[in-house]
């Protein structure tokens, strides 16, 4: 098993916080993980993105051209990134802030509205959380348990964001196992 994954957005949607989690669990899960952050001198509404590998086997490069999946928050991304997904990859949309599909019929897309579900829940800064969430249902690359728990590792210090942040993941992995 081996998932090369990008995920991009706009500075501030916590696109890099979602790679660091995503990683955590896979080490959670005793896999081979790299996390690469890249941004922009604008470090909120500048452009940012991560480059994240999960796999059963040692990897040789933390670098990803063509992703086996993406996640993408705005439109910026989305143009930037569609085209560099593999066949047969995932592509995870923002379809709050994109108002575009994909015209590609070697991928499977789906459109979440986790800016929406974020604002639902009661706080727009998690709709990175329902992406994530989103992610892991369409890839399988880690089990939720584990992102609960990497979660949980990351923000140890303010446990009083687990619950929602929970509940937010949970939404993004029934949008895409419903087909909500």
């Amino acid at each position: 098993m081996r998932q090369e994954m990008i995920i991009a957005g706009f500075g501030g949607q916590g696109v890099l916080v979602m790679g660091q989690i995503l990683t955590y669990a896979g080490m959670l899960e005793d896999k081979q993980v790299s996390w690469i952050p890249s941004y922009g001198p604008e470090m909120r509404g500048g452009t940012a993105n991560c480059s994240v590998i999960i796999s059963s086997e040692p990897i040789g490069s933390p670098i990803v051209y063509e992703p086996t999946a993406a996640v993408v928050m705005n439109l910026q991304s989305f143009d930037k990134f569609e085209s560099m997904v593999q066949p047969q990859g995932i592509l995870i949309v923002n379809s709050s802030l994109i108002n575009k599909e994909t015209k590609r019929d070697d991928i499977k897309a789906y459109g979440v509205p986790v800016s929406e579900i974020a604002s639902e829940l009661g706080n727009p800064k998690m709709a990175n959380m329902v992406a994530l969430g989103a992610l892991i249902a369409a890839t399988g690359v880690v089990e939720r348990e584990s992102l609960f728990k990497a979660f949980a590792k990351k923000f140890v210090s303010k446990p009083q964001l687990l619950k929602a942040n929970q509940e937010a993941i949970q939404r993004g992995y029934d949008c895409v196992t419903e087909g909500i």
